[in-house]
């Protein structure tokens, strides 16, 4: 497992730089009015074909070990082919929509929902228990409502992904957090072929992350953010399918931020009559990098955002920390794991508000 991870990370990083070296003419399809744009410059946006190309090196690798003997009992048979054909229609969406800014959101949903159906044709994934007892009885009888889950759950959290990709290494350290904290389950009821994927798909991202925090010399862009998405939904499905002892509010508690992030996003947009597909500036990163990352210490303006765009960053991750320490704690207690949701819906509102009226604590701006 290290020994592919190395293999995702080299290749990720050396890929990443390639693009950064030869590929930066795209960067300027991106224009400078749009809402969320936060960098001076054009950076390239193809941090997310480092990623596919890393993540899928170690992977081939890891099925070639395998029927080669398996020494190092990872046990990535042929399935993993079946996990990378499912993964390659948001990819595609999502790099195309990178390289053009033309693909509308309605096709680059239905690309992460085909995602979706490929993962229930060839993985066979459904959601068994949903751990609400008012639900569960029902799943056997309509065996519709579990593929309508697996296809939301993964055509929806691509988008989620992408909604908090605003700044230098906030959604990649977010999915590479989120890919050990499942990890790190897997390997505790002894999934370890999951844990392969996932923690290959973390030195991956962590192969980007070097071109991209703090500097922002790459972004991944949509390509990035659907990649992350639909292989750590495909991850969470798999391991609560798996594994019994797993419960299914274990990933809903590590995946808590981008989720409620897209919800509360959707709402506040409907409230004001626009489109949940507009994009705008008013997320909850967004707001914390105009309100409360203020203090910078250079007079040229863009150095002066770009180490705004950086301290933006490590709020988000601690913020993400408060749910996946418990979750990893608690990962097979689900009442436990229902009230922290709960209680991040609770604090992420508290603190929306607060930051929208211009009552944060003095701490938090130092």
């Amino acid at each position: 497992m290290i020994w592919l991870s190395l293999v995702a990370f080299i290749v990720a990083a050396l890929a990443a730089g390639f693009i950064v070296r030869w590929v930066r003419s795209h960067a300027a399809v991106y224009g400078n009015g749009m809402p969320q744009r936060f960098h001076h410059g054009d950076v390239p946006r193809l941090g997310g074909v480092a990623i596919l190309l890393g993540a899928f090196a170690a992977w081939a690798l890891g099925v070639a070990q395998t029927l080669l003997g398996d020494y190092a009992s990872v046990r990535l048979d042929t399935w993993v082919y079946a996990w990378m054909v499912a993964l390659v229609p948001s990819a595609v969406g999502g790099i195309a929509e990178d390289l053009t800014q033309r693909l509308a959101v309605r096709y680059r949903l239905a690309l992460t929902a085909a995602s979706g159906v490929l993962a229930l044709l060839l993985l066979g994934l459904e959601v068994p228990r949903t751990g609400l007892p008012w639900l569960d009885p029902w799943l056997p009888m309509v065996p519709w409502l579990s593929g309508f889950l697996v296809v939301l759950a993964v055509a929806g959290l691509p988008h989620a992904f992408n909604i908090i990709d605003g700044y230098n290494g906030l959604a990649g350290m977010v999915a590479l957090i989120v890919c050990l904290a499942l990890a790190h389950v897997a390997l505790q009821v002894g999934d370890r072929p999951l844990a392969a994927l996932l923690v290959t798909t973390a030195a991956a991202t962590g192969g980007f992350l070097l071109w991209n925090y703090p500097r922002g010399m790459l972004f991944a862009g949509d390509g990035g953010a659907y990649i992350w998405g639909v292989v750590i939904a495909l991850a969470s499905l798999s391991l609560v399918q798996r594994n019994p002892a797993v419960s299914p509010w274990f990933p809903m508690l590590l995946l808590i931020y981008p989720v409620w992030e897209t919800v509360f996003s959707s709402y506040r947009k409907w409230v004001r009559g626009v489109s949940p597909g507009v994009a705008d500036a008013l997320h909850f990163h967004q707001l914390i990098y105009r309100r409360i990352v203020r203090s910078v210490f250079h007079d040229d303006e863009s150095r002066r955002m770009l180490m705004r765009n950086n301290r933006t960053s490590p709020y988000l991750w601690g913020f993400t920390l408060l749910t996946v320490v418990p979750a990893v704690l608690f990962w097979n207690n689900t009442w436990v794991l229902m009230a922290f949701c709960a209680l991040f819906v609770v604090t992420y509102v508290t603190a929306y508000l607060a930051i929208v009226r211009f009552k944060v604590p003095s701490w938090l701006r130092h």
